[in-house]
C-alpha cells in the first residue's frame, strides 16, 4: 500500500478531542464524520483531495450514512435541543436530545439541516436500508449502554429503532418500529447493538450486539427477524460486521478494550481483539452461522499504540474475497479471505505510534475501498488516501460505485460495477 495523499482535520473541527470517525461516499465526494460534526471532501482527484465544507454539529462520534441528497448523522451524546448549536447536557438528563439528524447535501458547499428524529438511548451508529417502493427508505439505529445511570437506555436495552424517511418529505421522518432482537430478556440479554450491516440484495443483515453476533432476515425492513445468534468466549465487544460478496461468509470484529487499549501484543495473543470469520449456511430450513477462523494483524504493536479490529470493507474483485480494514494504530491491513479457514494478510500501511511515550487514542478509525483507492479516517491526523499495488486487486478498479455506505453493502459482479 502506498500513501498518495493526506489532509489534516480542517478548522474548526481540529481540536484534539474532535476525533475523526466514520466515512460515507457519494459520487466524487466523501463525507467524514467527526466528534464535532462532519466534513465534505472533494475526491474527484484522489491524489489531491480538498475540503468542500465543514459543519459544526457536536453530538458524539458522528456516524454518517448518505443517500442521494440526504445525510444521516448520529447523535449519542445528549444535547439541550435538536439544533446543531445546542449545548451538551448531563447523561443523566432524561430530556436531552439524542438520535439522528438529517441534512440536505445537494449543495455540497452549504449542507442544510432538515430535521432530527429522537431515539431512545440515542444513535451510536446508523445503517441505511433501502425501501422497495422507491418512495421511502429506512435507517436502523443502534445504541447501547451497560450503565444504570443513563435514564433512556438502562440495561437490558434489547431493541433497535427503525426510522422511516419519506423521500419526498424527509422532514417528516419518524420512528416506525422498535424491534426487540433479544425478546428472551433476563440475565441472558444484551445491553444493545453497536452496529448493523445490511446486505439488501440478499435480504439479510449481520448485527454486532456487544455480547452476541446475530444473523437477521431484513426482507421486511420494518420487522427484522433473528435467524441465528452466536457467542464467542474470545470476544469482549462485538463491534461490526461485513459479508463477502456472495454472502456465504461474514466477518465479525471484536473491539476489545473499546478502541483505546493496546491489545495487538504478544500477551493478548491472536484470538482476542481480532476478526472472527463465520460461514453463512442457508442450505436448510434455517440459516446458521458456523465459525471458521480468526484473523488478527500479524505484527505486535507497542504498549503505547491502541490497536484492535475495527471498520473495513470488501475490495470488489469478482470471484475472490479481499478485505481492507482499519486497526487504529495497528494501521490498515489488506486481507485475502478467499479461504475462510486461512485468512492471510497481503498488504499493510502502518505509521508507528502517535506518541512513543504515552498510550493515546489515535490511528485509523475506518478504512474503505472506493473507486480505485482506500480512504482512511485517521483519528488525529485527518484523511489519508492509499493506493493498492498488488496485481490481484487490479480488477477492482473496473468496479465503479456512485454511492457507498459500508454498512449497507452493495453487490458487484464485474466491470459494469454496482447496480
Amino acid at each position: 500500500m502506498i500513501h498518495v495523499a493526506g489532509l489534516p482535520k480542517p478548522t474548526p473541527l481540529d481540536r484534539e478531542a474532535a476525533f475523526n470517525s466514520d466515512l460515507a461516499f457519494t459520487g466524487d465526494h466523501l463525507i467524514g464524520g467527526n466528534y464535532d460534526g462532519f466534513v465534505v471532501y472533494d475526491i474527484s482527484d484522489p491524489t489531491r483531495p480538498s475540503v468542500v465544507s465543514t459543519v459544526v454539529c457536536p453530538g458524539g462520534q458522528g456516524d454518517v450514512s448518505v443517500s442521494g441528497d440526504l445525510l444521516y448523522f448520529s447523535v449519542d451524546y445528549p444535547r439541550a435541543g435538536e439544533e446543531c448549536g445546542a449545548p451538551a447536557v448531563p447523561t443523566t438528563d432524561p430530556d436531552g436530545f439524542e438520535g439522528v439528524r438529517i441534512f440536505d447535501i445537494s449543495d455540497k458547499e452549504n449542507p442544510r439541516y432538515v430535521a432530527a428524529v429522537r431515539t431512545d438511548c440515542g444513535s451510536h451508529t446508523n445503517t441505511l436500508v433501502p425501501g422497495e417502493d422507491g418512495e421511502h427508505e429506512y435507517v436502523y439505529v443502534s445504541s447501547y449502554s451497560p450503565l444504570e445511570r443513563f435514564p433512556n437506555c438502562k440495561p437490558p436495552h434489547d431493541k433497535i429503532a427503525v426510522i422511516e424517511v419519506p423521500l419526498a418529505d424527509p422532514a417528516s421522518a419518524r420512528v416506525v418500529a422498535e424491534p426487540m432482537l433479544f425478546p428472551d430478556g433476563g440475565a441472558d440479554s444484551t445491553t444493545g447493538c453497536h452496529d448493523i450491516t445490511v446486505y439488501p440484495e440478499h435480504g439479510i443483515a449481520a448485527a454486532a450486539c456487544l455480547g452476541d453476533g446475530l444473523l437477521l432476515d431484513v426482507s421486511d425492513p420494518v420487522a427484522p427477524q433473528v435467524l441465528d445468534r452466536v457467542r464467542d468466549p474470545n470476544f469482549a465487544f462485538w463491534h461490526s460486521a461485513t459479508f463477502t460478496n456472495d454472502a456465504d461468509t461474514v466477518i465479525f470484529t471484536d473491539e476489545l478494550g473499546g478502541g483505546s487499549g493496546a491489545v495487538c501484543t504478544e500477551e493478548i495473543g491472536p484470538e482476542r481483539g481480532a476478526n472472527a470469520i463465520y460461514s453463512v449456511d442457508r442450505s436448510g430450513d434455517r440459516s446458521e452461522l458456523q465459525f471458521r477462523s480468526y484473523y488478527k494483524v500479524p505484527r505486535h504493536q507497542t504498549e503505547t499504540e491502541n490497536c484492535v479490529a475495527h471498520n473495513g470493507s470488501l475490495i470488489p474483485v469478482p470471484g475472490q474475497d479481499f478485505f481492507v480494514q482499519s486497526w487504529y494504530q495497528g494501521g490498515v491491513s489488506v486481507i485475502d479471505l478467499t479461504d475462510p479457514d486461512r485468512p492471510v494478510e497481503i498488504g499493510h500501511f502502518d505509521r508507528g505510534p502517535w506518541d512513543p511515550q504515552t498510550l493515546r487514542t489515535a490511528g485509523s478509525w475506518s478504512a474503505y475501498y472506493y473507486n480505485g483507492h482506500v480512504y482512511s479516517s485517521d483519528i488525529r491526523r485527518g484523511l489519508d488516501v492509499l493506493r493498492l499495488t498488488d496485481p490481484r486487486l487490479e480488477p477492482a478498479r473496473e468496479v465503479v460505485m456512485e454511492e457507498f455506505n459500508p454498512q449497507s453493502q452493495p453487490s458487484f459482479s464485474g466491470p459494469e460495477g454496482h447496480p
